[in-house]
């Protein structure tokens, strides 16, 4: 059967819609969706080459999702396979070459690689058809690796992938390519920025930053989700706010190293200037005619506030000018509460503290699990908006998953 014009129009249609996507994780995700949607396949995994192996970064599988609550999330399985002829994904990564397979429990003899069942037995999932497809640069360079299962007829059949499928699928493939590659030019800017914060405050690290910023789009995604959001505004404001909370610190290089690399606590007069990095960071991000910057402003110049307007900073004054716009009777700048506080310093204040308490810094060890969500909790109603961390508990395995994917380098 040949292609449909309603084919091809779709996948330029998702060409250009990809190419708005800025976040590389958020796109590795979305290119997953759109590969399935394209075939109609139930399930499928996204894999990306580092060194010599495969390492999982998304997965998606309809038929369990459909299980689970509305607003939940999948949770998968974090692993990596070995770049050689051994398996089906390593195999593809290997050679660059796509495999369209009917029942990978009957492989055609003579095939170099062997299909592991233990994946469907911990899934609790039956794998037939699938199609594994190279993410190639025009280099023939492969990036990773798009695996497609279980396509479906219009009555819900798994079916084989066909011949049209390889074409259409294999044309995505080559133009989402493009977008990563697009995306990860983005990634590494910003993980330069970071690196350049990190040499002066060694808190501030990539898997620091990338941990925050996954947490974040988790909070807003599951806030959305219960705020009626629609699914194409969800998506754009996640691509914005996980480029922005990565960039939440960013003030810090402003701030001097007698203060950032301090090794005892602050006078109160250096806790004062270690506080306006808060403006240096939004004074970064000036350009009004920027989403992006508009929302990595509000971010960096507020997720130190408090939800009680009690103990948090800088308050109310302009990054740019240093001017306060509202005073306490004191003089001193009146700090904002509630929702004064923007949305994205709200979701950002949790992740940030999160992450700070329960991870191994150069001052502390990392705090037990148990300690660090009663102190989430406690803080409830003061330093944090409560139903944020009322969200935060209810996706907390996908927090934990984040934590998992991100580790910091030993």
């Amino acid at each position: 059967m040949p292609l449909e014009h309603t084919d091809i129009q779709s996948i330029i249609q998702i060409d250009s819609e990809l190419n708005k996507i800025r976040d590389y994780d958020l796109l590795l995700e979305r290119i997953l969706l759109e590969a399935r949607r394209v075939v109609n396949a139930d399930a499928g995994s996204i894999y990306i080459k580092e060194g010599e192996t495969l390492a999982i970064k998304y997965s998606q599988n309809d038929t369990k999702q459909q299980a689970l609550p509305p607003g939940e999330k999948l949770i998968y399985s974090i692993f990596t396979i070995p770049v050689n002829e051994k398996t089906i994904s390593g195999y593809v990564a290997k050679t660059g070459e796509f495999v369209n397979i009917p029942d990978v429990y009957n492989l055609p003899p003579g095939c170099p690689f062997s299909y592991d069942t233990k994946f469907d037995t911990i899934a609790q999932y039956k794998t037939t058809s699938m199609m594994t497809i190279p993410l190639k640069t025009q280099n023939n360079v492969v990036l990773g690796v798009i695996q497609v299962i279980n396509a479906k007829d219009p009555a819900g059949n798994v079916v084989p992938f066909s011949q049209d499928d390889e074409i259409l699928v294999t044309h995505f493939a080559s133009n989402a390519t493009v977008a990563l590659q697009r995306a990860y030019l983005t990634r590494a800017m910003i993980l330069r920025m970071i690196r350049m914060a990190e040499m002066r405050d060694p808190k501030e690290t990539g898997a620091h930053v990338n941990r925050v910023a996954g947490y974040a789009v988790e909070i807003y995604d599951r806030w959305a989700f219960k705020n009626g959001v629609p699914e194409k505004e969800r998506d754009k404001q996640k691509d914005l706010l996980k480029l922005a909370a990565m960039l939440h610190d960013v003030g810090k290089v402003a701030i001097s190293d007698v203060i950032l690399k301090k090794p005892a606590r602050f006078t109160e007069d250096e806790y004062k200037i270690m506080q306006t990095h808060t403006l240096y960071g939004a004074k970064l991000f000036d350009d009004p005619q920027s989403d992006l910057d508009s929302v990595a402003a509000e971010v960096a110049l507020t997720h130190h506030e408090s939800w009680d307007g009690k103990g948090g900073y800088p308050g109310w004054v302009d990054p740019d000018t240093g001017k306060i716009l509202k005073k306490r009777r004191d003089g001193s700048p009146r700090t904002r509460k509630g929702e004064e506080i923007p949305l994205w310093g709200r979701i950002v204040s949790i992740a940030d503290v999160y992450d700070a308490l329960i991870c191994r810094r150069v001052y502390k060890e990392p705090w037990d699990e148990d300690k660090v969500y009663s102190e989430l909790r406690s803080l409830a109603g003061t330093k944090f908006d409560p139903s944020l961390i009322e969200i935060f508990f209810e996706i907390l395995p996908r927090i934990q998953q984040i934590r998992e994917r991100n580790p910091d380098a030993e």
